[in-house]
This record gives C-alpha cells, structure tokens and sequence, in this order.
C-alpha cells in the first residue's frame, strides 16, 4: 500500500466514525488539497513530505470536528464558476445550481437583462449568471456584512452591483425594471435547530438559515419585494427546503398579484423551489 492510499485509509475511517457523510470523498479532497493536486492527481501523487502529512492531520482533525469541508479548503465549485468561501459566509450548496440555471435560462431569453439576486451570500447565484449571460446587468444584496464581504471579493471585477442591505428595502432605484429575481433566503424554521448538520448550524451564519416559526418570513418578505422590483411579466425563483414544496408557492399564491406560479424539484425528486411571473 502507497503512503498515500494508506493516509487515505486512516483519514476515512477517522472521518466516518465522527459522523461525516461523506468521508471517503472528503479525506480524498483535503488531500488533493495539501498536495496541490486533485482528486484525480492523487492516483499518481509521490509520498507527502512530513509537513504536509502534519498539515493533512490537523486538517482531517478540524473536518471530524465537522468544520466544512469548504472553509478547510477555502474554495467551493458552483456550476462553472469557483468561489471563495470561510468563516462567515453560507457554503453554496449543489442543490442552489438548479435555481441558478433556471435564472440564467431566463436571463438568456432577453437582449439587456436586469437580474436581482437577493441575499447572494457567497455571490454564487450572480456570478454564475455573469458567467453564463455576461450581458445581463446583475445587481446582488447581502445583509450580513461577513458575508458581504465574500460576495464583493468573488464578484469583484464582474461588474456586477453589490449593496449591503436587507431584503424588504433592497434597490428602490430599480422599482418596475427587472427583469428576473432570484433569491436563495433563509427558510429553516426555528423549532428545526437540532435537526441541522453541525456544518451549516455551528459554521453558517444564522442569518442565512433561520426564518421564523414556519421557515417563510423571508419568502414572505421576497415576495413583496420581488413584486415592487419586477416589471409587468418579470419572473422569480426562489429556494425552500423540501417540505415546503406547498407551503412556498402558497405565499405567491395568495398574494393574488401571480401567475405561472411553479415548483421544481431537484435532482432527488424533492422539491426545491418556487417560481412564478408578475401579472401585467
């Protein structure tokens, strides 16, 4: 057995036993990680020096304590962008691409779109838009200012508009003018504490998790402010967590103000989010 295999072996039994769900892919990227290499590139890896099998151990350490794999490595991959990500900033999860895709399909379709990316976090959403439709015109607010902090270092040189505000008051400027809003908000509810993973409840800024008793205050709050901001026939899309699946459209629903309202499930068959265009 290669030094590397067996680091390999040690390191997945470690973090299996500390409850990570998915250990042998995580041992494997926090050492492709030391070695400067990828996953792949460990198949034909030499043997680590001594330092970077120290580093590689306190590493694995800080992953059995269920820090995010993300914040170890300081990178995540969404859709064909990579994003840097830590301490203060909610990790993009793979699930989010889908609602990404589905704002750039529609941002595609338009000669000069505005695109509205509410809470963007990490900037995920918005740089893939930018990335993909690089004529869309591309506006992001965060509240959290850590967090803001990350969306501007990804977003910087993009053009993209980035504001630090919440979002009930987000860009009064462009009332009546966008063209799509898309929004991953907050939708766990508060009773549902102990049932998050250690990753995303010690690590995630709770303002990116948390909304309420039922989980919607923000899409509740999105949906007024997707109406003041969208033009006649503009479309938003927002995620929820997957027993929300009626819940979510309910709250567009009920507004009265909605048409085409939707829901889209996710490559797990659960659904995932809401979308719906603004009557003209």
């Amino acid at each position: 057995m290669t030094e590397v295999r067996r680091l390999l072996a040690v390191a997945s039994a470690r973090l299996r036993a500390a409850g990570v769900g998915s250990p042998e892919h995580d041992a494997a990227e926090l050492l492709a990680h030391v070695l400067g290499t990828t996953r792949a590139g460990l198949v034909v890896a030499g043997d680590p020096s001594a330092e970077q099998e120290r580093e590689y151990d306190a590493l694995v350490a800080r992953r059995a304590a269920r820090e995010p794999l993300q914040h170890l490595t300081g990178v995540v991959g969404f859709r064909h962008v990579e994003l840097a990500v830590g301490p203060g900033v909610f990790v993009p999860r793979p699930e989010t691409e889908l609602l990404a895709g589905w704002a750039i399909e529609r941002a595609r379709d338009l000669a000069a779109p505005v695109v509205v990316d509410l809470g963007t976090g990490s900037g995920a959403i918005a740089r893939a838009v930018l990335d993909e439709v690089p004529h869309a015109r591309v506006h992001a607010t965060e509240l959290d200012e850590d967090a803001l902090a990350w969306a501007r270092r990804n977003l910087e040189g993009t053009g993209a508009d980035v504001r630090h505000g919440d979002l009930a008051h987000a860009f009064p400027d462009l009332d009546g003018s966008v063209d799509v809003v898309v929004s991953n908000p907050p939708y766990i509810p508060l009773e549902a504490w102990e049932s998050v993973a250690p990753e995303a409840r010690d690590h995630d800024p709770h303002l990116a998790l948390f909304s309420g008793e039922d989980g919607l205050d923000a899409m509740r709050v999105l949906e007024r402010t997707a109406a003041r901001l969208l033009r006649p026939g503009g479309v938003v899309g927002a995620e929820h967590a997957d027993v929300q699946g009626a819940s979510a459209p309910a709250v567009f629903a009920s507004a009265g103000r909605w048409r085409d309202i939707a829901d889209h499930r996710d490559l797990a068959g659960r659904p995932r989010f809401v979308t719906a265009r603004l009557a003209r």
